[in-house]
């Protein structure tokens, strides 16, 4: 088949499929508004007429090409199907992107999905223009993404749509924030403490205890956990430290300094050494009872390890006695050991 042949068929088969297209569009009346289908067929038409006006250049051209003897036989029809759906596709690209500059979103969405079949950047259009749920539902029932139809459901403030889709996705942490959104504080809390037990099962006994402090409002609860996870080496050097960290008033913070200190193990005494110069620097009521706990440390541990007697500079910021006793007792070690 030549040329000639394929645009003529190409031409015919359009005007054909065209009909039908037109045929489509207004049963669209039974279920949809007249102004949205009127929109539809506007579209398609303005199409349709830049589709005929490429083709009829094409035959043009061809007709040309052949009366000059330049027209080319068989292996070109490859070629020219080509150049033609190029064009087209081209033709396409431009009427989207007139849409878009002139921000008419749902428009130019049409163009993506119906006539360059990409539903994706359909979905785009339409949530960049504040179509959430016509957004959402292409997410869903064209490109079964479930994570972007529910975030779309969540801007469109659909927040029981949202949660149904995150909880498919078991995404708990934010099922519980949208139930709290809504000022469902039961079922927020039920998730919420779902995800708390999660994080506790792995070992994530920080993480577990933010959950009970920013999301549960349960600041008790949130001390807890980490006093579980100390007392349990689960990230222990953490758990100290952000417990620390919770308590504001500088006496209670002294209290429970001491009080910790006197339950804690020879084993897990360098890491609360280790806790103690976050604590010293916190404010200078607590720098009596840190240097105290340090000093009592060190001296139980520089028997084995005699490098811990390089913690008090910690201790004592400034103070070059201490530096120099440091050093005198290090060279002093050395000595020994030689002899």
């Amino acid at each position: 088949m030549n040329k000639q042949k394929f645009i003529d068929k190409f031409m015919a088969a359009f005007v054909l499929l065209a009909m039908f297209k037109v045929i489509g569009i207004v049963a669209q009346l039974f279920h949809e508004s007249f102004w949205s289908v009127v929109g539809t067929l506007v579209i398609f038409l303005i199409v349709a007429f830049i589709i005929l006006m490429v083709i009829t250049a094409l035959k043009d051209k061809e007709q040309n090409e052949r009366n000059s003897g330049k027209g080319g036989a068989g292996g070109g029809n490859f070629y020219l199907e080509n150049s033609l759906f190029d064009r087209i596709r081209s033709k396409y690209e431009e009427l989207a992107q007139k849409y878009i500059d002139e921000k008419d979103y749902k428009k130019a969405a049409k163009v993506y999905m119906n006539l360059l079949q990409d539903y994706y950047r359909g979905a785009k259009m339409l949530e960049e223009g504040g179509f959430y749920n016509e957004a959402a539902a292409v997410y869903l029932k064209k490109l079964n993404s479930k994570s972007d139809a529910a975030n779309c459901y969540e801007k469109a403030k659909q927040y029981k749509k949202a949660i149904d889709l995150y909880k498919e996705m078991e995404q708990k942490e934010k099922v519980g924030d949208l139930y709290k959104e809504i000022n469902d504080l039961k079922n927020a809390h039920i998730y919420y403490q779902m995800v708390a037990e999660d994080y506790t099962t792995n070992n994530q006994m920080v993480k577990a205890s933010l959950i009970y402090r920013k999301k549960m409002e349960k600041p008790e609860e949130a001390q807890s956990i980490l006093l579980k996870g100390w007392e349990e080496d689960k990230d222990a050097f953490n758990c100290l430290n952000n417990y620390f960290a919770n308590i504001f008033d500088v006496n209670k913070l002294e209290v429970e300094i001491e009080e910790i200190y006197g339950k804690t193990p020879a084993y897990k005494k360098a890491t609360y050494l280790e806790a103690m110069k976050y604590e010293f620097k916190k404010d200078p009521k607590l720098q009596a009872v840190t240097r105290k706990i340090a000093y009592e440390i060190i001296a139980e541990k520089v028997e084995n390890r005699s490098e811990i007697i390089n913690e008090l500079k910690h201790f004592n910021p400034g103070d070059e006695v201490i530096l120099k006793d440091i050093s005198r007792f290090k060279t002093g070690r050395n000595k020994m050991f030689r002899n």
